[in-house]
């Protein structure tokens, strides 16, 4: 890891450090981003904390520290560091992620508030399709199956082309579909989910298998144990020999 592998923007808020600290800092946040990706969270918020410690006044090291927090599950965290770095930044393009933590703190009303704010309009359409499929969720937590249905209908729904976003809110709308008993419809977006998920992100094509009532055998399923058993084995007939040889 050279830290060269970051954005040019992130880049761009590392020149306020000097050259050796600047580098330095760069490389701890790309093992964020490498150990996020094995969900390593120990060693991710070792890392974007030391990073915070070394340029705490850089709005990527507190999106980073951010990340794993909410990756993590701790809601308030995260949503401290998110707004620590929109102060610092300016931006607001963390709005979907902060939304999402005022929906995990159990705070849907705020969540809303603030997913309607001035700020979200200046999301992109990329950022807008994210905070779409929250603004879902939090209408489902709260009963109201056909305003999340309503919130996931937006233009980017019929797109052609695989686009960022595709994958996530096929799924998504397959999902607010199932809530409102539309069962062949579900089918119907789990099925493009699936066929757009090259990266495996969703577990689409396993909701699809359920919908079509086939029944998924984990092949490898006790393979390991066996395994383990035949470990046992091995060292407990060494230990017969071993024990053999002594008596002689």
């Amino acid at each position: 890891m050279t830290g060269k592998e970051l954005d040019r923007s992130v880049h761009h808020q590392l020149r306020t450090l000097s050259k050796e600290n600047a580098e330095g800092v760069a490389q701890h946040l790309v093992m964020v981003a490498a150990l996020l990706e094995v969900d390593d969270f120990v060693g991710a918020e070792a890392h974007a904390e030391t990073a915070v410690r070394r340029a705490g006044r850089v709005p990527a090291t507190r999106e980073a520290l951010g990340l794993v927090a909410y990756r993590k599950g701790e809601w308030a965290r995260a949503l401290s560091e998110f707004r620590t770095a929109r102060r610092l930044s300016g931006s607001s393009h963390m709005l979907p992620l902060m939304v999402d933590c005022e929906r995990g703190l159990g705070r849907p009303e705020r969540a809303l508030e603030l997913a309607t704010s001035p700020e979200a309009r200046t999301l992109t359409v990329e950022e807008r399709v994210e905070l779409a499929i929250v603004i879902s969720g939090i209408r489902r937590d709260m009963g109201q199956l056909d305003a999340a249905r309503l919130a996931l209908e937006i233009p980017q729904l019929k797109s052609t082309g695989r686009k960022p976003w595709t994958t996530r809110l096929a799924y998504a709308y397959a999902e607010t579909l199932l809530a409102v008993g539309r069962e062949e419809d579900a089918r119907t977006w789990f099925a493009r989910a699936a066929d757009t998920d090259t990266e495996l992100e969703t577990d689409a094509a396993e909701r699809l298998a359920e919908l079509d009532g086939v029944i998924l055998t984990d092949l490898l399923e006790g393979e390991e144990d066996d395994l383990d058993g035949d470990d046992e084995r091995e060292q407990g007939a060494d230990g017969r020999e071993e024990r053999q040889d002594g008596d002689r």
